[in-house]
């Protein structure tokens, strides 16, 4: 039972598995019979009969008779065919051979597929033929105006053409033979040879309205205006020359030779209604004909500028020696007074080296004027040059100058602050003295003597001559350092007596009661009659901060008005 069973469900999962795998296979094959219909009922013929109303001759009538062919090639062959496969798919599905019907869908779509791709070119080369016809019609008549327009344009201007109108008309001859070709082709309904036609016209005529706009301009300038420039040149330059102007190294004659030659050379290719050369090379002609002018008042002006600029150029030179002979005198004086480093000396050798250098320069630059062998252009270069170096040397000389008056007003400075710094001797002195100071320790005393001894170091260096100031100011250096270390000191040594004999004083009522507070005064009292109050300060705070807390800050409250 069991096995009749697996048997029938074996049975049934074949039938369903068939039904779908045939469903889906049939539904395949009436998509492709779906499209055999379609493609059938194209309009094909209907697009064929708008060639009828073409010229059916030559070329038209032939392509016709292709494309007729090809669609009854397609109706009576090759769909007849598909519908047999059709027929076979069918019948593969029926028997259960998927396989072998899926084979065959392949090949009937390949066939479908080549059938589309002969009815798509039957129509691109249809409308190609048609849409030429057309288009051809309508540029022709268009063409033909603007041909005639050109040919009114010679004849009514042939003069503004020159010998380029023969050309000019053999081109429109040549047009007017296309012309004939077209009509003949059209009337032979070869229609894809005509548009190749129309657009060869169209092509000659873009580049015979092109030559017919330029060669009048490209005559005018060739023929009229670059030459009368060129002549103008000519007049100009031979002008400068005889006013007594070095223009060699212009190379003007072999320039405009050269032009003139070229000039020649444009006026062949105009004859020929040769456009593009010329155009380009007069832009060329054009340019080398600026650079003349441009070389010429080059020269005026630097003829110009060497007029106005020359006797300023003497003075400058002149002031140049003359602020020379200040500085070198000055030099003398300074160095005298005070001792200049060899790089010092040697910077004003040099500027003397470099204004004798310009002077001589400036001679040559003079008999360089006076022979008028050189072109204006380079002498007012050289002499720009100089002016630049000039400039440099005026900056130079002020510099040098500052250095000079700079020693001067470093020496008063440090005799400035010297004097400060013996000011502040003073104050130190008078600090001591009001502070009425028992004494002072060794050690404060030699303190005094080195700052005493760095000002006469000072004062010394001062009184040295020739003066060396860099020496003077690494003394200076000192003497500020010591004076100041001193006063410091003076501060500190008066603070810490005042504060050790108060707190001593302050420290007394403590005595009888504790003996240890006797015991670190009475120590306190042997520094500070040693004059060892840095000493004598710690003694007496150490014991007295015990017994009284804050006695010490109380005191120093009252320490400015003993300093003041």
């Amino acid at each position: 039972m069991e096995y009749i069973l697996g048997i029938f469900v074996i049975i049934l999962a074949f039938i369903i598995w068939g039904y779908f795998f045939k469903k889906k296979h049939f539904k395949e094959i009436d998509r492709l019979e779906a499209w055999k219909i379609e493609i059938m009922n194209r309009p094909v013929l209907e697009e064929l009969s708008k060639v009828k109303q073409l010229n059916m001759t030559g070329e038209t009538e032939e392509m016709f008779e292709k494309w007729r062919n090809e669609w009854d090639a397609i109706i009576t062959v090759h769909m007849p065919d598909v519908e047999e496969l059709l027929f076979d798919a069918e019948e593969y599905v029926d028997k259960y051979r998927f396989a072998k019907s899926k084979e065959v869908q392949d090949k009937i779509i390949s066939k479908l597929n080549e059938i589309e791709e002969t009815i798509q070119k039957i129509l691109s080369e249809l409308n190609e033929l048609v849409g030429s016809e057309e288009k051809n019609r309508v540029e022709i008549e268009e063409l033909k105006e603007t041909y005639r327009s050109a040919k009114k344009s010679l004849l009514a201007h042939r003069h503004s053409y020159g010998k380029a109108a023969g050309r000019l008309e053999m081109l429109l001859d040549e047009i007017l033979e296309i012309l004939q070709q077209y009509e003949n082709a059209t009337e032979n309904g070869n229609y894809l040879n005509a548009r190749e036609l129309v657009l060869s016209i169209k092509a000659m005529l873009t580049g015979i309205e092109a030559k017919m706009e330029w060669i009048p301009k490209l005559l005018v300038e060739s023929q009229s205006s670059l030459p009368s420039q060129i002549e103008e040149l000519k007049e100009g330059y031979q002008e400068m020359v005889s006013q007594g102007y070095s223009l060699d190294h212009i190379q003007f004659e072999r320039e405009t030779a050269r032009i003139e030659s070229e000039l020649g050379l444009f006026a062949e290719h105009l004859e020929k209604a040769e456009i593009a050369e010329v155009e380009l090379g007069l832009k060329e002609i054009v340019e080398s004909v600026n650079v003349l002018y441009e070389l010429l008042e080059k020269e005026v002006y630097s003829k110009q500028y060497i007029q106005k600029n020359d006797e300023l150029l003497a003075e400058d030179i002149t002031g140049l020696e003359y602020e020379n002979d200040k500085l070198k005198a000055e030099t003398a004086v300074v160095q005298h007074s005070y001792h200049l480093t060899e790089s010092e000396l040697e910077a004003q050798r040099k500027l003397e080296k470099q204004i004798s250098q310009i002077s001589k320069r400036y001679n040559l630059l003079r008999g360089r004027m006076e022979e008028n062998i050189d072109a204006h252009s380079a002498l007012s270069e050289e002499m720009q040059g100089m002016e630049v170096q000039i400039k440099a040397l005026k900056d130079e000389q002020k510099l040098f100058s500052g250095k000079l008056q700079a020693l001067r007003k470093d020496e008063m400075e440090v005799r400035d602050t010297l004097k400060d710094l013996k000011k502040k001797m003073s104050d130190t002195s008078r600090m001591i003295a009001k502070s009425n100071i028992p004494g002072v320790p060794e050690e404060y005393r030699s303190h005094i003597f080195e700052a005493r001894e760095s000002l006469d170091d000072v004062q010394n260096k001062l009184e040295e001559k020739p003066l060396d100031m860099a020496s003077v100011q690494i003394y200076l250096e000192k003497a500020v350092s010591t004076v100041n270390g001193l006063r410091d000191r003076t501060r500190e040594l008066v603070e810490q007596m005042f504060l050790a004999e108060k707190l001593i004083q302050f420290g007394n009522r403590y005595r009888s009661q504790y003996p240890v507070v006797a015991a670190g005064l009475k120590d306190a009292e042997e520094k500070f009659r040693s004059y060892e109050y840095e000493g004598a300060l710690e003694a007496a705070a150490s014991v007295i901060e015990k017994v009284d807390p804050g006695s010490l800050k109380k005191l120093e409250a009252n320490l400015e008005e003993v300093l003041l």
